[in-house]
């Protein structure tokens, strides 16, 4: 078995992933498993199928076509690696070969926003029973249905206490908001005989239950709840028994529990204090009474430290975005101080993540190299600007005054302790691996190898872009001294991950001039890389920059198309009134 994803390149969903089970929609409507919030997308865009065991790309009639590389196909068999070009938006079409465990675990679909591979029922039953989570949980010491005498009673009740303690200690432990959802369902599915389970978050704009994690015993098998239990349980802090729905009174005929034969299903809320952040769902099907007031009980008692280390998740995450966009910042500001060299620090950012994927880097890796590409140059703010900004080549001394930003930078980090993982980006990227590089002279491996990669997308970038004393040279002559100096300037196993990059289109649309000779295209107003715009794209459309991923407004005067920055407020409010236009055309 095989585990396939979409991961998107660009824009504003940049390096989430969305997992492929059977299905997979695109396109600008809300509806669709991946919404990709872009005028140059169509509403029902582009559909990825898992069919007679090849995966297919079909284009739904799009307004402006949907590519793999730079070709146009209506429809398409994908192989791991292709790179998706639609509307504005790239994405990278990713396959592997699943573990043991994994394929036993193939339904789940953790998706960030849309239903993925849950289906809401909204058929409703008559009368739902629920109580108070709290009180249920207060019912959890109290003596087990059957309990013959105290022993059994003290037995039992050390073991549920044992197996809540040991589950909860599990879920506390997990920061990262991803994991702690499997791992909160993991842990259900030891204690209680479920055969799906859905945790659903709630969205503050749109105000809905969103899908957030699945875990499904059927492969490939979409996962259908029953609207009317999550939204009681959601909305009134209850959870929620149904007993053997097949017969069970309290439901009307045609009610979501009984035409997709859920023999059982309970629900309990998530919440942290005093705030509402969800449900658990947990359902089997074909079992008559299934599920019993202990496993309902045994469900409460997880759901309440779940929804604290949930809220304890989301604000580490939030930490990270604020982290980031602090480190971003940083980096825009060097990049309008050098502004002979604008756009250099997110092209060798880009080229430089596309070697670590090459290497087989870790996703967790991946994030820190994102980060320490955004600030290798970030030293140069020790530097003059008489030398910065200086239009002519550099002499032998301005050289050497240059030279010392690496050091600059390092020195800037070196007391921050978040920042530490990223020195060795900024510190060694003029190092080279046959010795003569600085600050230090290091060779060969003594070059830390997050030094090594981002030396050789640095130099790429150097080659190939713009300079007010030259202009860049053609890739494919860069490409040639990059193998020409392997294993003299460059490590060999990176440049060789470049030149694969190269040679299978992954960076092609990172390079600064890569679409200038289109018939329409645009300069970024912020990294001058050029965009493409398709023959369709209108005064006033917003395109994102597939380099510094920035919102840019089309723009035309006297028969010549430019841009314009889109600020990041009017960008949101426009995403959102678009939503609401859709609708009302409805």
């Amino acid at each position: 078995m095989r585990k396939e994803r979409v991961v998107v390149l660009t824009g504003p969903l940049q390096g989430k992933s969305f997992d492929i089970n059977t299905k997979l929609s695109i396109g600008r409507n809300p509806d669709n498993d991946l919404q990709l919030e872009d005028l140059q997308i169509s509403r029902q865009h582009a559909v990825i199928e898992q069919k007679d065991g090849a995966t297919m790309l079909r284009d739904l009639g799009s307004g402006n076509g949907s590519f793999v590389g730079e070709r146009r196909i209506l429809e398409y068999k994908l192989s791991s690696g292709d790179l998706l070009h639609l509307g504005t938006q790239e994405l990278r079409f990713e396959s592997e070969a699943l573990s043991g465990d994994e394929a036993q675990e193939a339904a789940q679909k953790a998706v960030d926003e849309g239903s993925g591979g849950v289906r809401f029922d909204d058929s409703t039953g008559s009368d739902i029973e629920g109580a108070k989570a709290s009180n249920v949980f207060e019912t959890f010491f109290q003596a087990p249905v059957g309990a013959a005498n105290d022993s059994k009673i003290l037995s039992e009740t050390q073991q549920r206490l044992r197996a809540v303690y040991k589950a909860n200690e599990i879920i506390t432990s997990e920061r990262d908001l991803n994991k702690l959802f499997e791992r909160v369902m993991e842990e259900i599915f030891q204690l209680i005989p479920a055969h799906n389970g859905v945790i659903l978050l709630h969205d503050p704009e749109s105000g809905e239950l969103v899908t957030e994690y699945v875990r499904s015993g059927s492969e490939n098998a979409e996962v259908t709840i029953s609207s009317s239990i999550v939204n009681r349980a959601y909305e009134h802090g209850e959870a929620i028994i149904t007993f053997d729905a097949a017969d069970d009174s309290r439901f009307e005929a045609g009610a979501s529990i009984i035409s997709q034969n859920i023999s059982s299903a309970m629900c309990a809320p998530l919440a942290c204090q005093d705030e509402r952040l969800g449900v658990i769902y947990v359902d089997t099907r074909g079992t008559t009474n299934a599920f019993v007031d202990s496993d309902l009980e045994l469900l409460v008692a997880l759901s309440g430290p779940s929804g604290v280390a949930i809220k304890n998740a989301q604000y580490v995450r939030q930490l990270e975005k604020a982290y980031e966009d602090t480190l971003i910042v940083l980096a825009n500001a060097i990049e309008m101080r050098d502004h002979y060299t604008v756009g250099h620090t997110w092209r060798v950012t880009n080229f430089t993540l596309e070697v670590a994927r090459e290497l087989g880097w870790s996703e967790e890796k991946l994030k820190e190299v994102r980060m320490g590409g955004v600030l290798h140059d970030v030293g140069k703010i020790a530097v003059d600007d008489a030398i910065l900004r200086k239009p002519d080549r550099l002499t032998d001394e301005e050289f050497d005054k240059i030279k010392v930003h690496p050091e600059k930078g390092a020195q800037l980090m070196e007391n921050v302790k978040f920042l530490e993982p990223l020195i060795p980006y900024c510190l060694y990227h003029h190092e080279r691996y046959d010795g003569k590089g600085y600050p230090y002279g290091l060779k060969g491996e003594e070059i830390p190898i997050e030094g090594r990669a981002l030396a050789v997308g640095d130099t790429f970038d150097a080659i190939t872009s713009n300079r007010p004393y030259r202009k860049g040279l053609d890739p494919e002559k860069a490409i040639q001294i990059i193998e020409e100096n392997k294993g003299t300037q460059f490590d060999p196993e990176c440049a060789d991950a470049l030149i694969r990059c190269f040679r299978s289109g992954k960076i092609d649309r990172i390079l600064q001039d890569y679409h200038k000779s289109s018939e329409k295209s645009i300069a970024c107003p912020f990294c001058s890389t050029f965009i493409r715009l398709d023959e369709s794209t209108f005064e006033g459309a917003e395109v994102s920059c597939e380099v510094c991923h920035r919102a840019v407004q089309v723009l035309r005067k006297n028969d010549a198309w430019f841009g314009e920055l889109v600020p990041e407020a009017k960008r949101t409010s426009a995403a959102k009134m678009e939503r609401l236009t859709e609708q009302d055309r409805g």
